[in-house]
């Protein structure tokens, strides 16, 4: 292998991070490993004794960096605010992190003096794309190693195996089920039953919203306030992004709303399948749509659709620090600026809806749209519109009777 003198590893404590820090000590001659693991909400208890389990593997340091409030207003806040949800169903709780994280890591590295990078994600998923395009983008002199490519353990039996061999401990088992991935946007579900896509999610699945079933029988209702695109208040008490989506998330599961279940294209090009539990974030999109019907018109409604859609592929595909991304942020931006108002969700059985909305920038009139009587519409002007409307499939049909 070539030489290696300090590698900074994503590290989180689990039995795949476990086993890569003897493996880089061992295969690229007894180099220098630094832990690095980014706080992005996934719970402070996945934090505990994390450092002492680093150490204890055999790496030199460990970097615990808080980025929960730089992940919602940096990530979370413009990805929404472009109306971005990856396949219309997605959104896009592990991607939206890997930039924050993957940045974070390369600036431990350059701080730590470190001449390689390593993750410990697998070869058939997205991450690895993720984390390799951003290091590529910010620090590409730095070295990427990707035990996952390059060891020959195929099985967490395979890991543990290792592990034991060098009498390092780890609360790990072989009867893991599920893999999970957790942050403060969301936590996801894939493998186990889940493989097979004719299996109904099992109760065990779930694990932070509230079975819709066993939800309360009666709804609750939330005053979201809304600002350029971003929720900024919660039944008019202000709050930071991220003291806003805590708030929304005990809100929202409590009432089992944020469940999805979905077949996803993954961007190495299998499917896969996820379940996913987004109950705060739900919430948020429902409020900023209802914003949104109240103050696009059509062409800038389409234009937001689109650029929404492109945003989803491009952060699910790993491509945050790109100028395309520069190109499509600016451009949400500026439809941003008029989504302001307040919106009164409703919740119930897992469900979220939009029940009252308002906006100072509101095109709807009333006095236009009635079915009653009006002063400001003529309907008689309906007529030359659509005659000019459909012209050209007049001109079409007439052409082919001349024929």
């Amino acid at each position: 292998m070539s030489k290696v003198k300090k590698v900074v590893l994503a590290y989180s404590g689990g039995l795949d991070t476990s086993a890569i820090i003897p493996w880089l000590k061992e295969t690229y001659d007894d180099c220098e490993i630094v832990a690095f693991c980014a706080d992005v909400g996934q719970g402070a208890e996945e934090l505990v004794g994390l450092q002492e389990k680093a150490l204890a593997s055999g790496a030199s340091e460990c970097h615990i960096v808080d980025l929960k409030e730089e992940f919602v207003k940096d990530y979370i806040y413009p990805t929404m605010a472009t109306g971005a949800i990856y396949e219309g169903t997605y959104l896009l709780g592990t991607s939206m992190a890997r930039p924050i994280i993957a940045k974070a890591q390369v600036e431990v590295a350059l701080k730590v003096g470190a001449d390689a990078l390593c993750h410990g994600c697998t070869g058939k998923g997205n991450d690895q794309i993720r984390f390799e395009s951003c290091f590529a983008a910010l620090a590409p002199e730095l070295k990427v190693i990707a035990p996952w490519r390059e060891w020959d353990m195929v099985s967490r039996e395979d890991l543990l195996d290792y592990l034991a061999e060098r009498n390092i401990e780890t609360t790990a088992s072989a009867t893991k089920i599920y893999s999970r991935d957790a942050n403060a946007w969301h936590i996801s579900h894939e493998g186990g039953e889940l493989e097979n896509p004719w299996n109904e999610p099992s109760k065990g699945v779930w694990t932070l919203t509230v079975d819709p079933i066993d939800a309360p029988n009666e709804p609750e209702y939330l005053t979201i306030k809304v600002a350029n695109g971003r929720v900024v208040a919660v039944d008019d008490v202000a709050l930071s992004p991220y003291a806003a989506l805590m708030l929304l998330n005990k809100k929202a599961a409590a009432h089992g709303v944020g469940r999805v279940d979905i077949t996803e294209n993954r961007t190495v090009g299998m499917k896969s399948r996820g379940c996913y539990e987004t109950p705060g974030g739900t919430v948020m999109v429902t409020a900023l749509r209802g914003i949104d019907e109240l103050v696009h018109d059509k062409p800038a409604r389409k234009w937001r659709d689109q650029v929404g859609q492109e945003f989803a592929h491009l952060v699910y595909d790993g491509r945050w620090f790109t100028p395309l991304c520069g190109s499509l942020l600016a451009a949400s931006e500026a439809l941003a600026k008029d989504v302001n108002g307040e919106v009164v969700v409703k919740m119930y059985k897992g469900q979220v809806t939009a029940v009252q909305k308002r906006s100072p920038n509101s095109l709807y009139s009333e006095e236009f749209a009635t079915f009653g009587d009006d002063n400001v519409y003529d309907q008689k002007h309906a007529e030359g519109f659509i005659r000019l409307y459909s012209l050209s499939s007049r001109i079409r049909t007439l052409n082919k009777k001349l024929k």
